[in-house]
């Protein structure tokens, strides 16, 4: 099963097309490849170290409570990026 994850743009490198984002407390390098038009600020849903597309900052926020009430992450409602921290402790699958 494959997941992407909501993330707050942070910042773009114009020269490498290439994106820090947020993820809660962790941030992340990402390409910005497959997404037109992404600008800091933006929330981009993430996967393997892409960005696939641009989201609305509610579908964000709609799908990190979900992926919380799920048991897989926790929601930081005060951090700024509003962003995820994934729950990696256990293997896959258990």
């Amino acid at each position: 099963m494959c997941l992407a994850v909501p993330a707050l743009i942070t910042a773009i490198d114009p020269v490498t097309d290439m994106a820090s984002v947020a993820l809660g407390a962790v941030t992340k390098e990402v390409s910005l490849a497959l997404v037109e038009g992404a600008a800091v600020g933006d929330y981009v849903l993430v996967h393997v170290g892409y960005a696939l597309g641009r989201i609305s900052p509610e579908e964000a926020e709609r799908t990190l409570a979900l992926i919380a009430a799920a048991g897989g992450a926790e929601v930081d409602v005060n951090s700024p990026a509003r962003g995820v921290e994934v729950d990696v402790s256990s293997p896959a699958g258990a």
